[in-house]
C-alpha cells in the first residue's frame, strides 16, 4: 500500500500532467483518441475543450486512422491502460507510423506510471479525480480550470 504522501505526490503529478495535455489539445492539428463515447465526455468533464475523437463509432480502425491522417499533424492516444487498450494503441501506432501524421503516446505511458493501476479505463478518470481532490478539501473545478495566469504561454 502506498502511503499518504505517495499518493498526494501522484495526484499533483496528475493535475501537472493534466494542466498540460489540456492546453497541448487545443493546438491547432492536434486530436486526442480515446476509446469510445464515455471515455471523450470523461475528458470533456476534466476540461478538455481540443478535438476528441472516439475510435469505437462505427468506422474501421484503418478508416479512423485514414481519417486522422487526413485531418491532424499530431494524435495523443489516449487508449485505456487494460490489455484492449494497449492493442489498439499498437494498432493504431502501425496505421499511423508511416504517415506524417505526429503520434503521440507519452500522455498515456505518463498517466499509467501516475495511476499505477488504481484505474485501467480513461472513463473512470473524471470520478478518480472528484475522489482525489474530495480527499484534500479541493473543488473538482478548481483542479479543470485553471486561471488564467496559468494558462499564459511561457518564454523559454
Amino acid at each position: 500500500m502506498r502511503s499518504p504522501g505517495t499518493a498526494n505526490d501522484a495526484f499533483e503529478r496528475f493535475v501537472d500532467l493534466w494542466q498540460r495535455l489540456k492546453t497541448e489539445s487545443e493546438e491547432p492539428g492536434t486530436v486526442i483518441v480515446v476509446e469510445g463515447e464515455r471515455d471523450r465526455r470523461a475528458l470533456r468533464r476534466l476540461g478538455v475543450v481540443g478535438s476528441v475523437v472516439a475510435v469505437h463509432r462505427g468506422r474501421t480502425l484503418a478508416g479512423t486512422a485514414h481519417a486522422l491522417v487526413a485531418s491532424s499533424s499530431r494524435v495523443i492516444l489516449l487508449t485505456d491502460w487494460d490489455t484492449e487498450g494497449g492493442h489498439l494503441a499498437h494498432r493504431l501506432k502501425e496505421l499511423l507510423g508511416a504517415d506524417r501524421t505526429r503520434l503521440d503516446l507519452e500522455y498515456r505511458r505518463r498517466l499509467a506510471r501516475i495511476l499505477r493501476g488504481e484505474l485501467v479505463h480513461v472513463e473512470g478518470l473524471h470520478g478518480w479525480v472528484r475522489r482525489q481532490a474530495e480527499r484534500r478539501g479541493q473543488t473538482l473545478d478548481a483542479l479543470v480550470e485553471p486561471d488564467e495566469a496559468e494558462r499564459a504561454p511561457t518564454t523559454e
